[in-house]
């Protein structure tokens, strides 16, 4: 078979849930145990899986990987027969109250679609996949300051930014030791008068770039700056990210300046039936965060699809 050309659409699905970071699985586990009729899509990116070790996910007190953490969320999404399908999903469209899941060599029919795509990290520019990643390994590049902040207490970090959200990041980290130096990815900072005096008051360091040159020494990452070379403990990049949120905004669902879906307090989007949870959705983007909105909205969804069609068994 052409492996661009779908064959027909078989039996309709009660969910497909497209993504398997922490929302999606812990969306699998509950509408499988709802004895409900799922597919969960994957591309094999998530997020979680770059987490060297996350000390703030309740129940790990010597921590957990993040690679660890989703093999045994796989592990008990199947034990209730729930598997994940490798397969990057192109478009959702409606069909009546249903939908189509088109992945380019399938498509999938189901009464209700859970999105869980999650974000990319923007990464700083000049930096080569070989060191990031080692990097990333040994705490010495680090993305979320509420996920490990506590593991830089006393340190040296830098933080990679500028105008009102590298400030925040900052600030944020200036609450956990007093080395803290904000650089400037480009030539110089854009900042205003009151970021300056906010960050002058917390005794923040500035530095003007452009950095780039990234590499490490010893037990530490040197940043090349317009000041030259910068060593530090920690290394945290303030540059946004990029909110997978194409597929649900192609098919009409609103979302905010920003990207992120818009959602109510069940997690439904604009459409209905189709429902998001996790960094997708604005919010605190956290593994607790995320798998407590896929809870509501697996629950929703039972509840959604039970209206319509009784559940017995």
């Amino acid at each position: 078979m052409d492996q661009t050309t779908e064959p027909p659409i078989g039996d309709i699905t009660d969910c497909v849930i497209v993504g398997a970071g922490p929302a999606g699985l812990t969306a699998a586990i509950y509408l499988a145990r709802f004895h409900l009729s799922i597919r969960l899509f994957d591309c094999g990116s998530s997020r979680a899986a770059m987490i060297p070790r996350t000390h703030n996910h309740a129940g790990y007190p010597q921590g957990i990987a993040g690679p660890e953490l989703l093999a045994r969320m796989h592990e008990q999404a199947r034990l209730y027969g729930a598997t994940c399908e490798n397969a990057t999903v192109a478009a959702i469209e409606r069909d009546g109250e249903d939908f189509v899941v088109h992945t380019g060599r399938s498509a999938a029919r189901a009464r209700t679609v859970l999105l869980a795509t999650g974000v990319v990290n923007h990464r700083p520019r000049g930096l080569d996949d070989a060191t990031h990643d080692a990097a990333l390994a040994r705490g010495l590049l680090r993305y979320c300051p509420v996920c490990d902040g506590y593991e830089v207490t006393d340190k040296r970090v830098g933080v990679i930014g500028t105008d009102s959200h590298g400030m925040r990041e900052a600030l944020f980290l200036r609450s956990y030791t007093r080395d803290v130096t904000l650089i400037a990815p480009d030539s110089d900072h854009d900042l205003d008068a009151a970021c300056l005096a906010k960050l002058d008051a917390a005794g923040i360091q500035r530095v003007d770039g452009p950095c780039g040159d990234y590499r490490i020494e010893d037990d530490r990452i040197v940043v090349r700056t317009a000041a030259g070379g910068r060593a530090f403990d920690s290394v945290y990049p303030a540059l946004g990210s990029r909110i997978r949120s194409e597929l649900a905004v192609a098919a009409g669902a609103a979302a905010t300046a920003e990207g992120c879906l818009e959602v109510d307090d069940h997690q439904r989007t604009s459409i209905p039936g189709l429902f998001a949870a996790g960094d997708v959705v604005k919010g605190l983007d956290q593994i607790s965060h995320a798998m407590g909105e896929a809870g509501v909205a697996a629950t929703t969804i039972r509840n959604l699809l039970d209206e319509r069609r009784p559940i017995r068994r």
